[in-house]
């Protein structure tokens, strides 16, 4: 096992995948002069040529326009839009064309690249720098949404997006670039796409999460239980398709349910998952199930003001005993 950072694991996984297939390449702004936001294409453009990671103009539309071609027409490219607001002027692109095209065509034509949007609050960049709408995407048939957590499932994730055949909304927090963790460098497969993650064990109440409340969440329940609350914290990983075994399976065992999400509550993807469970299991639920989200507010750029926004460990904590008062 090797410690490298969130953003020294998405390189990695770029770079192995650049090696394995020559179709795969990257566009965006900067991606050679500056090595990305967080650094995840350093020294690639130096390594494999400006025709294969390729920097743009300062047109997002641009950027995902000629990736939806260039997909279509046989290559698999990485379109790097820097944060997800940023993608905003691109949406009619992914969402009116790359979701839609091989259904439009009776599957002879597939759209296999990656809209690669950051997420999430990263300290101090304000209103415009710092949304989590991961729950738009999911509702678009077509697309597949990803939001990984540690290093390695940056990694195994992002090579699993690379090769996936259909549009892949893949959504890093930017928060985490700087985080480390364990990764197996030998260990050079991707992780398969739809599959939660268990982070830990229990049977009193599972709570859902994923992107950078996973480290939150799992702070939280290892708290929990030196008070004798028993939580399974399950991370999504991937948003669509989500893996309902494994929550649906975690519910019937504990008979609670939370959801934690830093993205907005209101109309967050949690809200699909608790009425997916409450439809389906609500005769083995013990108690109502319950959210935690973002308030329906602009992210403040104000550094205290941001804190104020965002859900704490003791929130989870505190959230989480309701159940049993």
């Amino acid at each position: 096992m090797t410690k490298m950072t969130y953003a020294e694991a998405a390189r990695l996984a770029l770079k192995e995948e650049m090696e394995r297939d020559s179709t795969v390449w990257a566009l965006g702004e900067d991606l050679g002069f500056e090595g990305g936001m967080g650094g995840q294409y350093k020294d690639l453009q130096a390594e494999f040529g400006i025709d294969r990671i390729v920097d743009t103009p300062i047109s997002e539309a641009t950027i995902m326009g000629a990736a939806i071609g260039a997909a279509l027409a046989g290559t698999r490219p990485i379109a790097e839009l820097r944060f997800s607001d940023f993608a905003m002027c691109a949406v009619d692109e992914l969402v009116n064309q790359a979701a839609k095209a091989r259904y439009m065509f009776g599957g002879q034509a597939r759209v296999p690249m990656i809209a690669r949007m950051p997420i999430g609050i990263r300290g101090g960049i304000a209103a415009q720098h710092s949304q989590s709408p991961e729950a738009w995407y999911t509702h678009v048939p077509g697309l597949v949404v990803v939001t990984p957590a540690t290093p390695a499932d940056n990694r195994g994730l992002l090579k699993a997006a690379i090769r996936c055949d259909d549009p892949v909304v893949y959504m890093e927090h930017k928060g985490l670039w700087g985080t480390e963790g364990e990764v197996e460098e030998n260990d050079s497969h991707p992780i398969p796409l739809g599959i939660a993650r268990k982070v830990v064990t229990g049977n009193d109440l599972t709570i859902v999460t994923w992107s950078a409340m996973v480290d939150i969440v799992e702070k939280a329940a290892l708290s929990l239980a030196d008070e004798g609350i028993s939580v399974e914290v399950i991370d999504l990983r991937t948003l669509w398709p989500w893996d309902r075994d494994s929550v649906f399976s975690s519910v019937k065992k504990t008979g609670r349910l939370m959801v934690v999400h830093e993205a907005v509550q209101v109309g967050g993807f949690g809200a699909e998952i608790t009425s997916e469970v409450s439809e389906h299991l609500f005769s083995m639920l013990k108690a109502p199930v319950k959210r935690m989200g973002g308030a329906r507010i602009p992210i403040p750029f104000s550094i205290p003001l941001e804190a104020a926004y965002m859900i704490s460990k003791e929130q989870i904590i505190n959230k989480s005993k309701s159940f049993f008062s």
